[in-house]
């Protein structure tokens, strides 16, 4: 096995952590854009591990991405809102 393959299944592994992550979070939030990306980034981590190529690891983090960028993503402000906020000081 040389570098290349290790360093393909090394990546392929941590997007199946990611993966797992996301469905957990998914599981609580009940957010249908991360089941969405979870399972892009299993399905690339799948492809990569059965085909031993490193491209389905980047298409699967390119179509994350476009994603993100079409609003898929959970909000992500952990203090909330700033509309919130200045409700509560009146």
């Amino acid at each position: 096995m040389d570098w290349l393959t290790l360093l393909i299944y090394g990546f392929a592994s941590l997007f199946v952590v990611v993966a797992s992550m996301m469905l957990w979070a998914y599981r609580r939030l009940r957010h249908f854009g991360l089941f969405i990306m979870a399972l892009t980034y299993g399905i690339s981590a799948i492809l990569a591990f059965a085909l031993k190529q490193w491209w389905p690891l980047v298409a699967g983090y390119a179509l994350v991405w476009m994603l993100k960028f079409l609003g898929m993503d959970p909000d992500s402000d952990l203090l909330g809102s700033k509309k919130d906020g200045a409700e509560a000081k009146k």
